[in-house]
């Protein structure tokens, strides 16, 4: 069974038990890969998480039967599987705005979320260059937090790190004595959000030194800014953008790229650790270039 057929699958799969209790196993086995594996190139594909996805369709549904039939609340509580009509009614009301009774009693405009349904473009056919590196565990010194929220809002969430850091990561580029290469590691990812982290990689005599919170001139309240981000030893799918002055958008075209047409070919699936982008910002702009860190390991 080739790969788009199996994604497809299971998809369809997901539709036709959207009313009954969905395992993620399960669903990863339609596909004939493992459910981590499964969740991580869904999650690249569509820019939803497995649970994001199902609960979107269910709720999408829900608005439909809401407004089309006479079913009672609660009984299309426990249709899509909410234990009670007050926490299927704060869940409708975030997604479509507005609470179930008040939408039925005026008749509103409700939110659609249409399923899945994969295209196949005739791609490839093009070198694809990356490398296969074994990365000791390292340990880097950064900051991180817990994006959760729709993916529009993570990615808006991402970008206000950023910048509502700049100082922090003017701060560490001198510490680590290197201005042009910052590290965003991605971990911990779970249906409802994200780890992320901006970190560099410190000479260890001075990670040493800032474990013990000694950062050199910086204040107490700069110190407290920082931590450790441990990442262990894994296999990397190293793969690089092209260099331009912004490789932003590159690289998320790059991540889908990599699990359309190199992942499914390649003998190997995405591994449990941290995927890791390295952001190489070059003093001549248009050389820019984001390093994508995919950890992979083989298929048994």
């Amino acid at each position: 069974m080739d790969w788009v057929t199996g994604l497809q699958r299971a998809i369809d799969y997901m539709e036709e038990h959207l009313t009954d209790e969905l395992d993620y196993e399960k669903i990863a086995s339609v596909a004939y890969c493992s459910s981590f594996h499964f969740q991580r190139v869904f999650g690249i594909l569509s820019g939803y998480t497995l649970g994001e996805y199902i609960r979107n369709r269910r709720l999408s549904l829900a608005g439909s039967d809401l407004l089309q039939t006479d079913i009672r609340v609660i009984d299309l509580a426990l249709k899509y599987g909410y234990e009670s009509p007050d926490s299927f009614t704060k869940a409708f009301a975030r997604f479509h705005g507005i609470t179930p009774i008040e939408a039925r009693r005026h008749g509103a405009a409700l939110k659609s979320f249409s399923r899945l349904s994969l295209q196949v473009l005739l791609k490839g056919g093009h070198d694809m260059r990356y490398r296969l590196e074994e990365k000791p565990a390292m340990v880097f010194t950064g900051y991180k937090r817990r994006f959760k929220g729709i993916p529009g809002e993570r990615s808006q969430q991402e970008g206000d790190f950023f910048c509502s850091t700049r100082t922090n990561q003017y701060i560490l580029h001198g510490l680590a004595w290197d201005d042009e290469t910052t590290y965003c590691i991605v971990d911990n990812i779970e249906d409802d959000g994200y780890d992320f982290a901006i970190a560099v990689l410190l000479e260890e005599k001075v990670r040493l030194r800032a474990a013990k919170g000694d950062y050199g001139t910086l204040e107490p309240e700069e110190r407290e800014r920082f931590q450790e981000i441990a990442v262990p030893a894994a296999t990397y799918a190293v793969f690089e953008t092209r260099r331009s002055q912004y490789p932003t958008q590159e690289h998320l075209e790059l991540r889908c790229q990599v699990v359309m047409e190199w992942l499914p070919s390649s003998g190997y699936e995405l591994a449990q650790a941290p995927e890791i982008e390295v952001i190489h910002w070059a003093h001549d702009k248009d050389q820019r270039y984001i390093e994508l860190w995919l950890p992979v390991c083989r298929i048994k």
